[in-house]
Formats: structure tokens, C-alpha cells, sequence
């Protein structure tokens, strides 16, 4: 008896015979593919040949998705084009499969995607990896029926860019296929989704496509109501992160196959491949939403001024405030303003006015953070039947100092880069280059005693929800973000940039903690405390109707002045003088380099940067990033390219090396 199987030759299957491998054969015509292969490497920057097996000649099309065999691996590549020829003098390997033939790539969106990784330093790779979302089988696979389109609003109604100078000239000149170039200073009140639904039109009445980038879902949305009110259904999609894998790919797929010309979207919709590009808005350039977290870190506010200067297309950088950036591009002349006049901003926006110091007259029920003015302005909006919005700064900024007397920011007298206390009784130091401010002095006012700038409060809505019995209070923040909230007495307290809109408009807002804004360690603190403020004063009734605003900080400063006047224009133009005479940005190209100590060093002794940089640091990091190191490359804008490629140089000989990698970002929103 046995236990175990038979092992003779009887009892085992036969073998089957292995055919005969067929060799692969190139396609007949254009066998070389040109593939962009997907691999991040800055040394393997680079586009590849490799042959087209003719069994996948017909898949294998420019823009397609393909599989390719590189350094022993599998991986994912895109075709820019297919060749007669290659000028590789070794042998090429073979495509192993197309993957789809579906164009995602587009020549255009090719040259941008090239000209953004030159831009920033970066890679081919990591920008294709923005610009395209994964592919989805099911996507690709559903059938698309026509897109049911309404027919078009007329574009002979009244237009509300008649209210700005040069409004219609622009509308005009958008009609007739022309490429003007402006910077809009949105007037206040809700119309702003509307008056770009206007733009939208416009342009495509000349045949050409658009693309609007917001910061969020909640302006997409806005935009997306005002665009479906003057086109119809069906002839544009929204692109935002939100939206789910799959669906966010069905609607790219319109876009690539030419179904709709106008898309709606936050940061990564700069990319969309809309045909005919005639125009690109961004609304809000100064959110930092619009910057790209992921490398090589690009804003979506210059990819698209990258995209119209490429593609021959008109460009709205828009918003109720301006940036610097803004204002250098009307100074260069490569825009122009656009604005309202004074007597029809006074006619629409809310009446501010800052509030006194308030420990002075207040009333004994009243909140320790609330003056007088703003007590009134909330007792009489609330008595009107009108919400209140509350502003309130949101927590985690870096910690910063300013003058005990004058409440000016400490900058280092070496370098302009922002002080910071390290230990007790030590003299602040330059967060930047890293040297000692010993015996600093106010340049402002010449005081020498300075103090820490605190942050924010986390009790306001339990100070007033007790200062106002009986008023419904709703808060909007990160977590719970509001969209809207309906008409009626509210104390509706927010973060900045989740304030929601009041049906109607609010009574009245206070934007409270303003030297929470004012004094942040960072280049852009009083530009941003603008900003904020303008875009929560823009939610309040016109004065004539009520409105008030109240800011709670020194009437003295510039930036509360602009807030006051409601002029962001202004505003903008001294930020921009005031950074010439220091070499900020966008007057000079900032670069940020963090990473080991010894990395760092490294890597700025294997960059040959031109003459005219200048390297400050490296110093210990931010918290948050453990013990790295930070350096900082400063230099004239004329010199950006020439930087990029030194720091895209420096990164493909360490990678090569195999050594610590080191991350850069060009002209970081952040600098502080």
C-alpha cells in the first residue's frame, strides 16, 4: 500500500510545447514613438525613443497614455510624438502595451507643462503628474451623448462693466478675438461671478474657449451659477478636487475631446486642455489656495499668465484686492488697470471705520476685544433685522514681533528678512540669514523695546454669543465652512476666507485681532490683512443702505487706510515700492532651499548661480520641519532663468549621486 501520488512517467500530464517566440515587429510608418516617460528623477529629465510594435501602431498616437520598460521596470509614459526616425545610436527598446489611445496630452498643454518645470526648477514628470488626473477605464469606456446645449443669453443687455473704466472696451475687444491683458479691482457687493459669467460669454461669441481658475469649491460654485445663467446647460464643466476621481476624468475627457471650451476650476483646472484658448481669469490671485503644494510647486496665477503669453490668449487677473504681483505687471505694462471710478465705489461699498483702543468708554457688559464702535455698529444691524459677520484670524501663524510703541514689524537691518525672539534675553534673530539684531531700534519711531504679536482668540464667539443674549450665533471655520446663511438678526463668526454669503448682504462686520494680521513673520502680512479685509467688507451692505465695517486696528497704517479709502489699487502700488527698494519679490526671484544641514550646503556649493544672486543662510528650519536646514537665493528677475537652471542642474547631479534630496521651491507664497 502506498501513501503518497504516483510519480511515473504514466501517471504525469504531458507537457504542452512552448510556441515559438515571434519577434516584434516595428510599424511600418512613423515606428519611433517620443515618450514622456513618468519618472521624477532631475537627471532623467528627458524625453525617450522607443520603437512601435505595428501590432499597436493604431493605439501608439500622440498625447496617448503608454507602458514602457525603463532601468529594468515598467512604467507609465505619455507619446508626444511619433518619428520616422531616432538619432539614438544604441538599440530601442520595443513599447510594451498602449495603455489607452485616448489624447489626454496636448501639444499645448505639452509646451505649458515644459515651460512650468523650467519655471520652477522642477520636472516634466512632476508637472504632467499636476496637469493630467489618473485614468479610469470606466471613464473612458461610458458613452457620451451630445451635451444637451440652451441657447445663449443675448450679449446686448446691460453689462455691469459699464460701472468700471474701460469695462465695455474690454467686452469688446474679447468679441472680436482680440487678447487684451488687465487687473481688475472687483467692485464689492456679489456681482464679481457675474461680471466674469460676462467675460466667459464674450469670448467664446469670437469662437474661442475660456478657463477660470478660483481659490475653492465655494467660488466654483458661484461661477459655475453666474456661467449656466448666461450660456445655458451644457456648454461648460467645473473642475475641482472634490469631485471624485472618476467624475473629475469624465469631465477632463470633455474638455480633451473638445466636447465643452470652458472650464470653471481651482488650481490644477490651469491645465485644462481647452481648445482655442481665448481667455484665462483667475479670480482672488492672492489666496494662497493658488498655490500648488505638491512639486515643484507652481501658482496657479502664474501658470496661467505662462499659458496666455503661449497660446496668444487674454488674461483678467481679478479680485477686490490687488497683489504685487498685480501691480508689476500694470508697471511693466504687460496689463492694464481696470477699475471703477471713486463716486461708483462710494455708491456700492459699506461705510469703515477703525476702532478706538478698546479699553476707552467701554461699557461693562461689553466684550474685553470689542470698542465702542463696533458695540454700536452690531446693536444697530442687529436691530435692522441684519446678520453680522465677525472676522476672526485663525490660529497657527508664526510667532512674530513688532514695536512695543509704533507696532512696526522688526525686520533685520542686514537683509530685510522678518526677527524672531529665540531664548530670553537674547537679541532677536533674523530668520533668514540668521545674524543677531543686537541694539535694534525702531526705524519708525527709534524705540527700542519690542514685543511678541499674539495670535487670534478662541473664546469670541462665547464673549459675544453672552454680549448678545438671544441672537442666534453660527460659526464658519475649517471643519464646518457655511456657504450661506439666511436673512435675519445672526452673529455669523469666521475664519478668513470661509465667510459665508448673507442673502441680502450683512449689516455689518467687524474684522477683529488686526495685528494678528498685520504683524505675521511674512513678506505678505499687510498685503493679506488687505485682502482679507476687503473680501469680508465686500459681503456688507453699500453705506447708503446701512453697512458699516469696523477694523479693529491703527488707523495710522497703510494697510488699514486702504481699507478705509477701499483702495486696493493704492494699497498695492506702495507694496510694490516698497519691495523694489528691498529686492523682494516680484521684483526679484526668492528661491527656498530646505533640507539636511549638510544637504544644503552641498547643494548650494554644486549650483553655479549667477553673479548677481546673493545666498542667505542656511539656518535652522521652521518648526515643523525638524532639523533642517534653510537657505534662501535672492536675485534680479532678469536673472530667474538662469537661476532655474543652475538650481534644476544642481538637482540632477545629487540625484544621479543618489544623495539626501533637498527641496526647492521658486518664489514660495510664504516667505517669512
Amino acid at each position: 500500500m502506498t501513501t503518497g501520488r504516483a510519480t511515473t512517467a504514466a501517471a504525469r500530464p504531458a507537457r504542452r510545447a512552448t510556441p515559438p517566440q515571434v519577434a516584434k515587429q516595428p510599424a511600418p510608418l512613423l515606428p519611433v514613438a517620443r515618450v514622456a516617460v513618468d519618472v521624477a528623477l532631475p537627471h532623467l529629465d528627458q524625453l525617450f525613443d522607443y520603437l512601435v510594435p505595428e501590432t499597436l501602431a493604431a493605439q501608439v498616437v500622440p498625447g496617448s497614455r503608454v507602458r514602457v520598460r525603463f532601468s529594468g521596470k515598467l512604467v507609465d509614459g505619455y507619446v508626444v510624438e511619433r518619428l520616422a526616425s531616432s538619432d539614438h545610436e544604441g538599440r530601442l527598446a520595443f513599447v510594451e502595451r498602449s495603455v489607452s489611445s485616448e489624447v489626454v496630452l496636448t501639444p499645448a498643454v505639452l509646451r505649458l507643462a515644459r515651460a512650468v518645470a523650467d519655471r520652477w526648477a522642477g520636472t516634466l514628470a512632476d508637472v504632467l503628474r499636476l496637469a493630467i488626473p489618473p485614468r479610469h477605464a470606466r471613464a473612458e469606456a461610458a458613452s457620451y451623448e451630445s451635451p444637451v446645449v440652451e441657447k445663449m443669453v443675448q450679449l446686448n443687455q446691460s453689462t455691469s462693466w459699464a460701472r468700471y473704466r474701460s469695462g465695455t472696451q474690454l467686452l469688446a475687444a474679447l468679441r472680436s478675438g482680440g487678447a487684451p491683458r488687465a487687473v481688475w479691482a472687483a467692485l464689492p457687493g456679489g456681482g464679481w461671478a457675474g461680471e466674469i459669467a460676462e467675460l466667459v460669454a464674450a469670448v467664446t461669441a469670437s469662437g474661442r474657449g475660456a478657463l477660470v481658475v478660483v481659490p475653492d469649491g465655494r467660488d466654483a460654485a458661484r461661477v459655475d451659477a453666474a456661467v449656466t445663467a448666461r450660456l445655458g446647460a451644457g456648454r461648460h464643466v467645473v473642475l475641482t478636487a472634490d469631485l471624485g476621481p472618476v467624475e473629475r476624468y469624465r469631465r477632463f475627457l470633455t474638455v480633451s475631446r473638445g466636447e465643452v471650451r470652458v472650464v470653471v476650476g481651482t488650481r490644477a483646472a490651469a491645465f485644462a486642455p481647452v481648445a482655442d484658448l481665448g481667455l484665462v481669469v483667475i479670480w482672488d490671485d492672492g489666496d494662497d489656495l493658488h498655490a500648488e503644494p505638491r512639486a515643484p510647486y507652481p501658482h496657479a496665477r502664474e501658470v496661467l499668465l505662462l499659458r496666455a503669453h503661449l497660446e496668444g490668449a487674454a488674461a483678467v487677473l481679478g479680485g477686490h484686492a490687488v497683489t504685487a504681483e498685480g501691480a508689476h505687471l500694470v508697471a511693466t505694462g504687460w496689463a492694464s488697470a481696470l477699475g471703477a471710478d471713486r463716486a461708483v465705489t462710494r455708491a456700492v461699498a459699506p461705510r469703515v471705520v477703525t476702532g478706538e483702543d478698546p479699553a476707552a468708554g467701554r461699557q461693562p457688559e461689553m466684550p474685553a476685544r470689542l470698542p465702542t464702535r463696533g458695540w454700536q455698529a452690531v446693536n444697530e444691524a442687529l436691530r435692522g433685522g441684519a446678520p453680522v459677520l465677525v472676522q476672526v484670524p485663525r490660529r497657527g501663524y508664526l510667532p512674530a514681533l513688532s514695536c512695543d510703541r509704533c507696532r512696526t514689524s522688526l525686520r533685520c537691518p542686514a537683509c530685510a528678512g522678518p526677527l524672531a525672539a529665540t531664548e530670553t534675553g537674547r537679541p532677536p534673530t533674523c530668520r533668514w540669514c540668521g545674524r543677531l539684531a543686537a541694539g535694534w531700534s525702531c526705524p519708525e519711531c527709534g524705540a527700542t523695546r519690542y514685543r511678541a504679536v499674539v495670535v487670534g482668540a478662541t473664546r469670541t464667539a462665547e464673549e459675544l454669543g453672552r454680549a448678545f443674549p438671544g441672537v442666534p450665533v453660527r460659526t464658519s471655520a475649517q471643519g464646518q465652512v457655511l456657504d450661506s446663511v439666511p436673512p435675519g438678526p445672526a452673529l455669523v463668526i469666521a475664519t478668513p476666507g470661509a465667510e459665508p454669503v448673507a442673502d441680502g448682504g450683512y449689516g455689518a462686520a467687524l474684522l477683529l485681532d488686526g495685528w494678528a494680521l498685520l504683524g505675521r513673520a511674512d513678506l505678505r502680512s499687510a498685503e493679506e490683512a488687505v485682502r482679507r479685509w476687503l473680501n469680508a467688507a465686500a459681503l456688507v451692505r453699500p453705506a447708503d443702505e446701512g453697512g458699516r465695517v469696523v477694523v479693529l486696528a491703527d488707523a495710522a497704517l497703510s494697510a488699514v487706510q486702504a481699507v478705509v479709502r477701499w483702495s486696493p489699487g493704492g494699497h498695492a502700488d506702495r507694496e510694490l515700492a516698497e519691495r523694489r527698494q528691498l529686492g523682494f519679490p516680484p521684483v526679484a526671484v526668492f528661491v527656498e532651499l530646505t533640507g539636511e544641514p549638510g544637504a544644503v550646503d552641498d547643494f548650494l556649493a554644486a549650483a553655479t548661480l549667477p553673479a548677481s544672486s546673493e545666498v542667505l543662510g542656511p539656518v535652522p528650519a521652521r518648526s515643523g520641519d525638524g532639523d533642517a536646514a534653510r537657505a534662501l537665493i535672492r536675485a534680479p528677475r532678469s536673472a530667474a532663468a538662469e537661476v532655474a537652471g543652475a538650481l534644476h542642474a544642481a538637482q540632477g547631479v545629487r540625484s544621479a549621486r543618489k544623495l539626501p534630496p533637498v527641496r526647492v521651491r521658486v518664489d514660495p507664497i510664504d516667505i517669512g
